[in-house]
């Protein structure tokens, strides 16, 4: 039966990636028909490249050095093969039973990596065929070290093919382990080769990675193929699909959480923290936002590409394309700088694709200057369920070039000459640039460096110099000779690379770190300033303090948006493992008269204080000691914020408060966060006493001496509360001082606050004081008073009560003799009752209000999410769902007048509530009132019948089942009657119908009157 009285809250989360899809003027056309619907911007064409059934679900594309392109056939999608399920929580993240063995020895799934090429230049794969099969959600390819790097979770493998004759040579080494695979739409992704020699990807956003003792959950991360090092490069952004560098080499990387993300060395971005977890550093004390861009993004972004090709008309030169999954398009955006990050303004849609089956996964330049898209091609945009009868027959690449583009001519990068590879550095098409880096870092020929100075050091061209730059060090030929000469270039993003690359090692000569040294106290670029803050964070405490303090020192960059964060990130990451240096650059008055200093002797004085520990009370106290008077004011607020963060520990990945009003259990996540920390120091504590004497009555100071455990500032907390009258405006304000640092000895104070002299405001306060220790003087006393409180208290009182065993039983043995009605316990309060177990309240919740769980389980959390997806993904046909309500539900249900009396009227219900509505439909048993509980009875002659109990008397017992059947059996006849704690009404209502069915029942039922 639908339980319409069953606890309902405001849904305000955006769930998954789904929004409501613009309408369209059809869907899914087939391939010869799709690219003539298409409208495409000015001076551009398109074809389809490949399609079903050659084709089908491809996620990602990238042209190799033959001008090829590959692609993933994404087929296992959305459950891996041979796995089986032992947990999903709301979000559908699922544990599984194992961790898969690596391919070929692991369960053989369905994904595919396939070869596609055109033959004879018309613009359409003639050729196909795949690299390799049998793959079990395969996210990821590149191109390099005589094979194919592919990334299926748990693993990052490498297949050699040193002939290059699309045959791996062997099984697949394994160079990383540990990515995440509990979504499937959230796993790692995106293989590209910086311009540095390092292989980037980027991970989801509700899979936990932990590589090499590195746990993380979305972000940036990288492998070096040669040196075999792994690294988390930035934190942070969202879900995130789509990897790119621009021609200066800043990478951007796409997402569900903006437009797109400019990632530098070591940052840390901002997430859905609810529902992600924290970030894992603790101390960040900010984070950076996406890209400020201007416009309609279509989101969630994907496979975002800077243009580097030769061939689009100008004013796509350098632009940011992707896809628009949502909005069923592709779009470009010109960026342009903003400070020491960019923006992006909308420049227009590439294409429009006018079919809602156009779902664009990926896009990739090929050597032809040509884009090209992954097309996933399906009817369903929404996070699907897992379970679904899912169609995976379709699937389109198309080929977007300027109109009139010629073909061509066949390429083999491969056969190429070192020399010519250099050539390629300055092709106007950046394709070749790429293609031409990677093969120079196979090779390592000595033989290209002269020529590679030479192209490092011109000035006219400062982006071809870069090119020069990156390929010497991915050949092996930067030196510290050579990268002193690079520091001084007049370009400022090859100064810039020249640190980072100079960094990327975590030391330097000591000749060098006297030049960076030098180059933060000169530097006229923030470009080259931001740099060098991200290389000091991976450099020795000796040479990172200095390069910090230098550019402190000259107060340039305090308004900048990236700057200051990134030198505090420095200092903090060895602010405890190196206290002294730090304390010794930084704890000294002279220090604040440097406006750039200031925030980061607030941010230390913060982590210390925070760090909990005497060594850190110690360092805390050394840097206030040192504090001008006309600091003291922010340094003691920032004591303040370290103090009240040292129970906060690292958490885990939470639920962002989905439907948390129908879900069983804590907060894991918040338990797993608290940890212990050290009594604050009395030296530090007398410092605080200090402060707070020379005004008691100051409600900062006093909050302060109360965080640090100061005596005597709690008797003066006590006193007060005590000596206020009833009407003292600060009264509330001290209860609620003593909800967070009362002590027991506090009880017999606020006990008097609970009389009926007080107003209830006080009263209210009070419990919430009180219900941190429950004493059983406290449950008396709100026994006692509590016929005599007015609503809103006893509501309060009623969760106070029920969340302790004992006084949950009082209270439901007053309602058992009369003396509280059972009308006046809504049904959310009692769901925790259930918890306890405990037959004897079980009953009583029973014979009073009917059958109450204490919540839905997570799978049935994840149905209702994707539920909710499908009904946001387009609009409802009333008249279509009256249909579906006639045959479904109007056996048992009334709605508009018309259908059953088995269950409850559905008219004068909360209809308007989607997430209550879908929490009864899906789990229909988690509340059942007494009046539709279900009984099963047995007969002596062993046939069972399950219905709600219509009649009743002496000589016999009436059932009426789910299809309105009544049974009417005699007493002598019954062996044997007892409720059912199941719901006659069926769970699996919804997933016998499709999408559109869901959304026009839900249309009716929500709707104000018969269609």
């Amino acid at each position: 039966m639908l339980e319409m009285n069953r606890g309902v809250g405001c849904l305000t989360l955006l769930l998954g990636l789904v929004i409501y899809a613009p309408a369209a003027s059809g869907q899914g056309y087939s391939p010869a028909d799709a690219a003539g619907k298409m409208t495409v911007s000015d001076g551009l064409e398109i074809q389809v490249f490949a399609s079903e059934p050659e084709i089908r679900q491809p996620i990602f594309v990238k042209c190799d050095d033959r001008g090829r392109l590959w692609t993933i056939q994404y087929l296992q999608y959305p459950n891996p093969a041979g796995l089986k399920r032992v947990k999903v929580d709301r979000w559908s993240r699922t544990v599984y039973d194992r961790v898969p063995k690596p391919p070929p020895h692991g369960p053989r799934g369905a994904d595919k990596i396939t070869i596609l090429e055109d033959t004879d230049g018309d613009g359409r794969a003639d050729k196909t065929r795949d690299f390799v099969d049998g793959l079990n959600l395969c996210t990821g390819v590149a191109f390099g070290q005589g094979g194919v790097f592919v990334l299926q979770v748990p693993y990052l493998l490498f297949y050699p093919d040193k002939n290059r004759d699309d045959v791996p040579d062997a099984d697949p080494e394994v160079l990383l382990t540990g990515f995440g695979m509990e979504d499937a739409q959230s796993l790692a992704n995106h293989l590209t080769f910086g311009p540095d020699g390092w292989l980037y990807g980027l991970n989801g956003s509700t899979t936990t990675c932990n590589i090499r003792g590195i746990e993380f959950q979305q972000g940036v991360w990288r492998y070096h193929p040669v040196t075999k090092e792994f690294e988390l490069f930035a934190e942070g952004g969202g879900n995130l699909y789509g990897l790119t560098f621009d021609a200066d080499g800043n990478l951007f990387y796409s997402s569900n959480g903006g437009l797109f993300w400019h990632a530098v060395q070591g940052g840390y971005y901002q997430k859905s923290f609810g529902k992600h977890g924290p970030l894992h550093n603790l101390y960040t004390y900010g984070y950076f936002a996406h890209t400020k861009n201007s416009g309609v993004t279509g989101t969630p972004t994907t496979g975002g590409t800077i243009y580097l090709g030769d061939t689009f008309p100008d004013r796509f030169r350098g632009a940011f394309l992707c896809g628009n999954f949502l909005g069923h398009s592709a779009s470009w955006w010109k960026v342009t700088p903003r400070q020491t990050t960019v923006a992006a303004e909308h420049g227009g849609l590439l294409f429009d694709s006018h079919d809602t089956w156009f779902g664009p996964t990926d896009l990739t330049l090929g050597p032809d200057g040509a884009m090209y898209f992954a097309d996933f091609h399906d009817q369903r945009t929404a996070h699907p369920d897992p379970d679904a009868n899912w169609d995976r027959s379709n699937g389109r690449i198309y080929k977007l070039q300027a109109t009139d583009a010629k073909p061509t001519p066949p390429i083999n990068l491969a056969e190429l000459s070192s020399n010519e590879l250099v050539d390629l550095l300055s092709h106007p098409n950046g394709w070749y640039g790429q293609r031409a880096r990677v093969l120079l870092a196979e090779r390592r020929d000595a033989s290209t460096w002269p020529r590679l100075r030479e192209i490092a050091l011109t000035q006219e061209n400062g982006r071809y110099a870069l090119q020069g730059l990156w390929a010497l060090h991915v050949s092996g030929g930067l030196d510290d000779e050579f990268a002193a000469q690079m520091l001084a270039h007049p370009y400022e993003y090859v100064r810039a690379w020249t640190v980072r690359l100079l960094g990327d090692s975590k030391s330097v000569s000591e000749p060098m770190a006297k030049l960076l040294i030098a180059l933060a106290e000169t530097e006229p670029s923030p470009i080259v300033r931001s740099q060098l803050a991200c290389t000091a964070k991976r450099l020795p405490t000796a040479t990172a303090l200095p390069i910090v303090q230098a550019i402190l020192n000259r107060n340039l960059d305090n308004d900048d948006l990236r700057i200051p964060l990134l030198l505090w990130w420095a200092v903090e990451s060895r602010a405890v493992a190196d206290a002294d240096q730090v304390l010794e650059q930084f704890a000294h008055a002279d220090a604040w008269t440097v406006a750039a200093n200031q925030p980061i002797l607030r941010n230390l004085i913060r982590r210390y204080a925070a760090e909990g520990t005497p060594a850190g009370y110690d360092a805390c106290l050394r840097i206030l000691q040192n504090t001008p008077s006309q600091h003291l004011a922010d340094a003691h607020k920032a004591l303040g914020q370290g103090l009240s963060e040292r129970a906060g520990g690292l958490g885990g990945i939470g639920h962002g408060g989905l439907y948390a009003q129908f879900a069983a259990g804590g907060n894991d996540a918040a338990e797993r966060a608290r940890r212990t920390f050290a009594e604050t120091s009395p030296e530090l504590k007398q410092y605080i006493l200090g402060i707070w004497q020379k005004n008691q009555k100051d409600r900062n100071a006093l909050t302060l001496a109360l965080r640090a455990g100061v005596e005597e500032a709690h008797q003066y907390l006590l006193e007060t509360t005590t000596q206020a009258a009833a009407d003292d405006p600060e009264l509330l304000s001290l209860l609620s001082l003593l909800q967070e640092f009362g002590r027991e000895d506090c009880e017999a104070v606020v006990l008097q606050r609970l009389s009926d002299e007080q107003t209830d405001e006080v009263r209210g306060a009070a419990v919430k004081v009180l219900n941190r220790f429950g004493s059983a003087e406290f449950i008396d006393a709100l026994f006692a008073q509590y016929a005599t409180l007015p609503a809103p208290l006893q509501t309060q009182v009623r969760d106070v009560l029920l969340a302790r065993h004992e006084s949950a039983r009082r209270l439901l043995a007053l309602v058992e003799d009369g003396t509280i009605s059972p009308e006046s316990l809504p049904v959310d309060q009692l769901r925790r009752i259930a918890l306890y177990e405990d037959e004897e309240l079980d009953a009583i919740v029973r014979k009073h209000w009917g059958n109450i769980q204490p919540g839905t389980a997570e799978e049935k959390l994840a149905q209702m999410r994707r539920f909710n997806n499908d009904l946001r993904a387009a609009p409802g046909n009333p008249a279509s769902g009256a249909e579906l309500f006639k045959k479904h539900c109007a056996t048992c249900h009334t709605l508009f007048n018309e259908g059953g009396k088995i269950g409850p009227d559905l008219t004068k219900a909360n209809r308007n509530d989607l997430a209550a509505l879908l929490a009864n439909i899906v789990d229909p048993s988690a509340v059942i009132r007494k009046e539709y509980l279900s009984y099963v009875l047995e007969t002596t002659s062993g046939q069972v019948m399950t219905g709600i109990l219509a009649e009743q008397d002496a000589g016999s017992i009436t059932l009426v089942d789910a299809k309105d059947n009544r049974t009417k059996v005699p007493r002598n006849q019954i062996e044997a009657l007892h409720e059912s704690a199941t719901s006659l009404m069926p769970e699996n209502l919804l997933q016998q119908l499709s999408p559109q069915q869901r959304r026009d029942l839900f249309a009716y039922l929500q709707g104000n009157a018969k269609p």
